[in-house]
C-alpha cells in the first residue's frame, strides 16, 4: 500500500474562507504544487465531496519567478520547493497545511494580489535609467566582492515572504517592507545607478520607509534565497541618514 498524507487547505475567497481536507498518494520527490495538481487532475476532498479545484499560482516552478508563494505549515515558502517527504519528516504529521498569504489581498484559495510590492518597487525607482545610447564604450569597472553582493540582491524575485514574515507589514502600517528596500541598496551600488541614488534615498523618508523597520529580522530567516536583507536595512538606513545631513545643509543656489 502507497504511503498517503493530508493536504489541509485553507481555501475560498475574501470573506468566505474554510478548511478543506484532500488525501493524496505520496509519490517521489513530490513538491506542494505536483500536489496541487494531482487534487486538480480530481478534486475530491476526504468527505468524497467532488469539489472546485484548488486556485493557487505558479510559472517557473524553480523559485525564481516568486509567484507560488504561500503559507506551508505557516512558514512563509515557495510551493515549488516544498519538498513533500522531508516536510512531513520534519512535522512528525501526516498532514500539511497550506493556507494563502496574510498581507497581500486575497484573489481565491491561495492565489493573492502582490501588486503593493510591485507599485512600491516603482515608487523607489528600481531600475537603471537609459539616455537611448547605443555604445558609449566600456563602463567602471566594479570590483569582484562589489559584484558578488550585487548579484545576491539582484537574486530578488518579488515573492513577497519577506513582508508576510515582517510584523511592521499590517493593516495599520503603511511600511513597504523589506526587498524594495533592499532593492535601493542595489541599483544604488550600480555605477549608473549611483546618480539617482539621492532620488531613492528621498523616497524612503517617509512614513513607508526605512524609519518604520522594527528589525524584527524575520524577513531573513524566510527569504529563499538567503539575500541578507537585515544587512541591506542597515546599510541603506546609513546612507538615508547621510542623505539627510546633506539636504539639512545644502541650500538652493542663488540666480
Amino acid at each position: 500500500m502507497s504511503k498517503q498524507f493530508t493536504l489541509k487547505i485553507y481555501r475560498g475567497q475574501p470573506g468566505k474562507q474554510y478548511w478543506e481536507e484532500f488525501r493524496l498518494d505520496l509519490k517521489p520527490a513530490m513538491n506542494v504544487i505536483s500536489a496541487l495538481m494531482d487534487i486538480r487532475r480530481d478534486p475530491v476532498n476526504t468527505q468524497n465531496q467532488r469539489v472546485e479545484p484548488v486556485v493557487w499560482e505558479d510559472g517557473c516552478l524553480e523559485e525564481v519567478c516568486g509567484s507560488c508563494s504561500m503559507l506551508v505549515n505557516g512558514r512563509p515558502r515557495q510551493a515549488c520547493t516544498a519538498l513533500i517527504a522531508p516536510i512531513l519528516e520534519e512535522s512528525k504529521s501526516k498532514v500539511i497545511t497550506l493556507a494563502p498569504f496574510t498581507k497581500f489581498p486575497l484573489v481565491r484559495d491561495l492565489m493573492v494580489d502582490r501588486t503593493r510590492m510591485f507599485e512600491n518597487l516603482k515608487k523607489v525607482q528600481a531600475w537603471i535609467e537609459g539616455d537611448s545610447s547605443h555604445d558609449r564604450g566600456p563602463g567602471p569597472s566594479v570590483s569582484q566582492a562589489k559584484q558578488e553582493v550585487m548579484y545576491t540582491l539582484s537574486t530578488c524575485m518579488t515573492c513577497g515572504c519577506c513582508s508576510e514574515s515582517c510584523p511592521q507589514v499590517n493593516n495599520e502600517s503603511e511600511f513597504m517592507g523589506p526587498a524594495p528596500i533592499s532593492q535601493v541598496r542595489l541599483f544604488n551600488t550600480h555605477p549608473t545607478g549611483k546618480n539617482t541614488a539621492s532620488k531613492r534615498l528621498h523616497k524612503l523618508m517617509g512614513a513607508d520607509g526605512i524609519s518604520s523597520c522594527g528589525n524584527a529580522q524575520n524577513c531573513y530567516e524566510v527569504c529563499p534565497k538567503n539575500i541578507p536583507l537585515t544587512e541591506s536595512i542597515s546599510a541603506i538606513g546609513r546612507q538615508v541618514t547621510i542623505q539627510a545631513v546633506k539636504d539639512l545643509f545644502s541650500f538652493p543656489e542663488e540666480d
